[in-house]
């Protein structure tokens, strides 16, 4: 007997069984405007690997609001929407009232930001920052 025979085998972990980190935000979209500008920002900052972290809270005279800030990476059981580099980071619970949304970023003489377009909105107050599903 070798001593190649007597080692054993590398155990392996079939592909179907290897759970991702993160799970992929499907049904979220991120505009062409969205990613070029998202990008432009991360540079700026020097955190390429970062992202946008997109929220709904409790609150606003709707009901519900969306919140945006930067994070640096995902939490453990974000939904994270990637586009040509560009990462959205979405917590399980904002998920479920963001399904189908679409991430725009506009630009006019007036204002500049990013919204969403969210599907599953049933109405919203004067402002435009809160909304009720």
């Amino acid at each position: 007997m070798t001593a190649e025979a007597a080692t054993p085998a590398p155990s392996t972990v079939p592909a179907a069984e290897v759970k991702p980190k993160h799970a992929p935000a499907k049904g979220i979209t991120v505009s062409d405007a969205a990613v070029k500008r998202l990008s432009a920002l991360l540079s700026e900052r020097g955190t390429p690997e970062a992202g946008l972290r997109v929220a709904v809270k409790g609150g606003g005279c709707s009901g519900l609001a969306y919140v945006m800030e930067w994070a640096e990476q995902p939490r453990e059981r974000d939904k994270v929407a990637e586009r040509d580099g560009v990462r959205v980071f979405i917590d399980p619970k904002s998920y479920l009232y963001l399904v189908g949304s679409e991430i725009h970023y506009t630009e006019t003489l007036m204002q500049s930001g990013f919204t969403l377009k969210n599907p599953n909105e049933k109405g919203a107050c004067g402002c435009g920052e809160s909304f009720a599903v």
